[in-house]
């Protein structure tokens, strides 16, 4: 099982994700594709990301706004695998024309 982070660590690694913040036990970011083809591609694109990590995300599509929820459950918090998801979930959105920088 992964190691919960610490507050400390979680901040830390936040710093280098400006789409997404803390809610209590888990990180959340809102990606807006320029439309609703992109933002489907990328939910595709993360599903088969997270079959590869066994680490899925909640994801709620309203058109070309996408809200994403990771947190690791059997932890019982956040974990290096949801900081490292969210990474790749930046990645894709920046390939599918996405500004991630905030």
């Amino acid at each position: 099982m992964a190691r919960q982070l610490t507050d400390e660590e979680i901040e830390r690694q936040l710093a280098d994700l400006p789409l997404w913040t803390r809610d209590g036990d888990a990180i959340v970011a809102t990606i807006e594709a320029p439309d609703f083809p992109a933002a489907i591609r990328i939910v595709d694109e993360v599903a088969e990301v997270a079959e590869e990590m066994n680490h899925h995300p909640d994801i709620d599509i309203r058109w070309r706004t996408t809200t994403w929820l990771l947190t690791t459950h059997d932890a019982g918090g956040l974990t290096q695998l949801d900081i490292e998801q969210a990474h790749r979930i930046v990645e894709i959105a920046r390939r599918h024309g996405v500004d991630v920088d905030g």
